[in-house]
């Protein structure tokens, strides 16, 4: 027999791999239903995580701050190198990274079996 619940929506969550477990954790105390998929991407290509959440009615606004509260932006240094110089010197450049992509998708349909 199918379970009952009232998913109207999913949120997706796209974060760094160091927030996963932290970012789970918090979702788990405000009984939200998540799944974790390990995922790479962006434009450095580093693994990160995505984070399926069943969003229950009047729940939206619990996950966003217990995603917020585990998410956060970091600042990384890249070595680049200078164009034009004679020496092939990389040049530290600060690049912000982490925190979260969220993504909210309504849903039409759900059942559990």
């Amino acid at each position: 027999m199918a379970q009952s619940t009232n998913i109207h929506a999913i949120v997706t969550a796209v974060i760094q791999e160091q927030d996963v477990d932290m970012a789970i954790r918090a979702l788990e105390q405000i009984h939200a239903p998540v799944t974790h998929l390990s995922s790479a991407g962006g434009f450095l290509g580093r693994r990160n995580a995505t984070l399926l959440i069943g969003l229950l009615d009047g729940e939206e606004e619990k996950v966003l701050k217990a995603l917020q509260s585990a998410c956060r932006q970091r600042v990384e240094y890249l070595a680049i190198p200078l164009e034009g110089s004679p020496l092939p010197m990389p040049t530290p450049v600060p690049v912000t990274v982490g925190g979260a992509t969220v993504f909210t998708i309504p849903v039409d349909r759900f059942e559990e079996f």
